[in-house]
Order: structure tokens, then C-alpha cells, then sequence
């Protein structure tokens, strides 16, 4: 499964009740209204559970976070740099 569907899922089981309703990668999740900033930090942990990523506080921020695309650019991206969690 990929990171975005990963990501989408979680998503949606969390903060959508299991409808994805207008869900779509590049939707701003902030328009959705789903996540409060307590979320994000929910999600950051779930991130680094399931991805195997260290998310550095500096990573934190509103544009790794608006979207399901976003989020999973930020989940590449540190999967293939620096912030990866050694297995």
C-alpha cells in the first residue's frame, strides 16, 4: 500500500468517522475542519509508527500538513534523507 493510501486511511478511520467524503490528495485538510492542532501531533505520531521517520519539530508546519499529498511528500522525503529511523 502506498504512503498516501496509508496516510488517506488513517485519516479517515480518525478524524472522518470511515467516510471519505471528499477526501482527495490535494484537498487542504484545514477546509475539512478534521484536525485540530492537537491532531496534527496525533498524526505526526503515527507517521513516524508506520513510516519508520523521524518528523523533526522544524518539519511540524502548516505546509507539510495541508494535504494527504503534502503529508506524504514529507514521508518520502524523510524516508529518503535524514530523519529515518534505523530498523
Amino acid at each position: 500500500m502506498t504512503p498516501q493510501k496509508l496516510i488517506t486511511d488513517y485519516i479517515v478511520e480518525v478524524w472522518m468517522d470511515g467516510d471519505a467524503d471528499g477526501l482527495e490528495p490535494d484537498t487542504p485538510i484545514d477546509e475539512l475542519n478534521i484536525i485540530d492542532s492537537a491532531g496534527v501531533f496525533d498524526l505526526v505520531h503515527y507517521l513516524q509508527e508506520e513510516f519508520r521517520v523521524t518528523v523533526p519539530l522544524r518539519e511540524i508546519a502548516p505546509a507539510n500538513f495541508r494535504s494527504v499529498s503534502t503529508i506524504s511528500a514529507l514521508v518520502e522525503r524523510l524516508k529518503a534523507g535524514e530523519g529515518a529511523v534505523s530498523a
